[in-house]
This record gives C-alpha cells, sequence and structure tokens, in this order.
C-alpha cells in the first residue's frame, strides 16, 4: 500500500514540475480564483487548433448527413443568443476577443452542447426541442460550456492525462509492480488527480456561465429552471449532457447562492437594452 501511496504522491510531483502554474481567467463578480497547472509544452494555441479540425470534421460530416442546421427558427435563436453571450467573455480573458468563435447546430435527438477550445460552439436540437428550452434557459447552457473554455478545462485535463501517463510508465519501472500494482495505482492516480478538479471545474463553469449570461441580459434564475428541466428528463437514465455535467441539489443550491452576485449585472444589461 506504502508504493501505491508513493506513486501517486510522485504522479503529483511529475505533474507540477512539468507544468506551469496559471489563471485563466479573472475572478469576475462570481469570484472564481484557482491556480491551474498545465503542461508547459502544450500551449493553448495547440489546444485550438487541434480541436478546430476536429470541430470542422464533426460540421463536415453533419453536414454531409444533411443534420447541419443554418436556418430553422432554433438555429437562428441560438445565434442571437451567442451575438450576446461572446461580448462578454472577454470580460473574463481579453484575448477572448480574438478567438474564431462559431456556433452551430445539428439536428438530432440528442440532450446535449458542448463548446470546445477556442469558443467552437455546437448544440444538438434535441436538447432545444425536448427540454423546451426559453432563450434564457439556452444562455444558460452556453454561458456553462463557453465557461469551459474560457477556463481552457480542457488543456487542464490533458495536462493531467500527462502527468499520469508519467507515473504510470515511470514510477512503475522505478518500482517494479505488476499488472495488478499498477491496475491499483492507476485508480488512485485517477482519484488524486483527477476528480477532485473534475468537480472543481464544473463549478466554474456554472459560476462563470451564469455571469455571462447576466452580463447579456439573460435571467440568472434560469440556470435554475434548466437544470431541474434536466433531472426531470433523466428519469432512470440522465441524458448525456448530464453524464459529463452532473445535476443535483448541492449543484442548484450554489447556483441559487450566486445569483444575487449577478443579478445587478442582469438588471444593468436589462436597463441598457
Amino acid at each position: 500500500m506504502s508504493k501505491v501511496f508513493y506513486l501517486s504522491g510522485l504522479a503529483a510531483a511529475l505533474l507540477l514540475s512539468g507544468c506551469q502554474a496559471v489563471n485563466t481567467t479573472s475572478g469576475g463578480a462570481v469570484g472564481v480564483e484557482r491556480k491551474q497547472y498545465m503542461f508547459s509544452m502544450l500551449s493553448a494555441d495547440e489546444v485550438n487548433q487541434m480541436y478546430a479540425q476536429s470541430y470542422q470534421q464533426t460540421l463536415s460530416e453533419a453536414s454531409s448527413k444533411g443534420m447541419l442546421d443554418k436556418s430553422s427558427a432554433n438555429a437562428k435563436r441560438l445565434q442571437t443568443v451567442a451575438g450576446r453571450l461572446i461580448p462578454q467573455a472577454p470580460r473574463f480573458r481579453p484575448d477572448a476577443a480574438n478567438w474564431q468563435w462559431e456556433v452551430n447546430l445539428i439536428k438530432s435527438p440528442e440532450l446535449n452542447a458542448n463548446c470546445g477550445p477556442g469558443g467552437k460552439i455546437i448544440f444538438y436540437s434535441g436538447i432545444i426541442e425536448q427540454l423546451k428550452l426559453t432563450d434564457d434557459e439556452i444562455a444558460a447552457i452556453m454561458g456553462h460550456e463557453m465557461a469551459h473554455a474560457l477556463r481552457e478545462h480542457s488543456r487542464e485535463a490533458m495536462s493531467k492525462a500527462y502527468g499520469i501517463e508519467v507515473a504510470k510508465q515511470g514510477a512503475g519501472a522505478l518500482l517494479g509492480l505488476g499488472e495488478s500494482g499498477m491496475a491499483l495505482a492507476d485508480t488512485v492516480v485517477q482519484y488524486s488527480l483527477t476528480l477532485p478538479n473534475s468537480r472543481g471545474n464544473e463549478n466554474e463553469a456554472d459560476l462563470i456561465g451564469l455571469e455571462l449570461a447576466a452580463r447579456a441580459g439573460y435571467d440568472p434564475n434560469a440556470a435554475i429552471s434548466l437544470w431541474r428541466k434536466m433531472e426531470a428528463a433523466g428519469g432512470g437514465a440522465p441524458p448525456e449532457f448530464m453524464s459529463t455535467h452532473p445535476s443535483s441539489s448541492s449543484r442548484i443550491a450554489a447556483l441559487q447562492a450566486a445569483i444575487p452576485k449577478v443579478m445587478p449585472l442582469y438588471q444593468q444589461a436589462k436597463a441598457g437594452r
């Protein structure tokens, strides 16, 4: 057991030694402040370029199947919401003003949406239609997903994966562990390095997304109705969106606690429209 704890600690040390401590965004009114550790040989531009290629491939495949929706009422709604949210992004990181933001709708029953590195947004029609989303609720989802991109959670996850692989290969060779020992060590490393930050990332996206939507003039209370709709739609098997964005009473409580911080921003935005 001591070898396993040693491996976990070594993984953390290797990860930190190959990474730089950064804070990708300002804290905003919601106060998101956490040092992130990014692999120094993997730049934000490289991650953005890699994802842009994958994004274009997804759009090409959808287009070839007649699933890329550019003209429906929902596609236009997405463009309108994005047109108000994206200008708020530089408040958290100025360089986001230079990102090549894109917003696309794919016709699919999936209850899913995402925003990849560099501002590449995809919504699937199922999440809008099945949940009967209001524009405020669309803004809650889009703001949440944009926040993941602004905080570079994908690059952060890739940096952690680097640390884990180095730990498995380097420390495994040093300790002479067998397959069963490596499997156990791998589990410990995953729990010690990945899960806590994963939960933290979701909280950060909730808070920053809430502020983005409020600054764009969308009611922050829609985040509460959205997650309640998500829970109701889940039933026995949660929607795909919730498989990576788990909802819970604690999450809703955290959003409710943060709403008073952003409500003045929402009211100011509404007054100025």
